[in-house]
């Protein structure tokens, strides 16, 4: 088994370049047809944070359930984040302050070291990837109004292809196509799986 440390994702992440970010990936990659419905007027900017934990030699990447009530992506697994206010100072600070309400990772054990291209997605959102290392020692407390679930994955899983899955189902009258990572008892998929894949393109293809 290979396993990745977070040492190691920092040095990719600071050895590829940055100037690609303007470029946005999304749905839309693996569903052309659906390139109208993502570059959509009015388009919410948001921030994720893609937090990854340094667990010696086998790191972990931290992911959330959402709680079954909301409104969008219920009961999906997802990065912790969420919309970006006014008040944020940028993308980094809104997945930042979204990860300590969510689930209650304070910023003081988060270094955010790059991004990802923005995700643009099918519901509304253009979706900033904010990637970090997450020094051991913090406590979570998922909010239950927002988070049902949090859990680590650990990150040779999800940069290994073997595991993942291209999938598709009709959605609108047309078929979807996506990527499935399932995970024990989770199933990853839809946004958090294609920016995970986005991942692995960037740094581990």
């Amino acid at each position: 088994m290979t396993f990745l440390s977070a040492g190691d994702f920092r040095a990719r992440v600071l050895a590829h370049p940055g100037s690609d970010l303007d470029h946005d990936l999304g749905d839309h990659v693996l569903n052309p047809d659906l390139d109208q419905l993502v570059e959509r007027a009015g388009a919410r900017e948001a921030a994720v944070l893609v937090p990854i934990v340094d667990r010696g030699m086998d790191a972990g990447v931290i992911l959330t359930t959402r709680a079954g009530h909301l409104r969008s992506h219920s009961g999906q697994v997802a990065f912790p984040g969420g919309s970006i206010d006014p008040s944020d100072a940028s993308p980094e600070d809104a997945a930042l302050r979204e990860s300590f309400e969510e689930i209650g990772l304070d910023r003081r054990f988060v270094e955010t070291i790059g991004r990802l291209p923005r995700y643009r997605t099918t519901t509304g959102f253009r979706i900033t990837p904010v990637l970090a290392i997450v020094r051991p020692g913090f406590f979570l407390m998922p909010h239950p109004d927002e988070v049902a679930d949090v859990f680590e994955v650990p990150l040779s899983f999800l940069m290994n292809a073997a595991n993942h899955t291209r999938e598709s189902r009709v959605w609108q009258g047309h078929e979807r196509h996506y990527y499935v990572m399932p995970f024990g008892k989770r199933h990853i998929w839809g946004v958090t799986a294609g920016i995970i894949r986005t991942l692995y393109e960037r740094l581990y293809a």
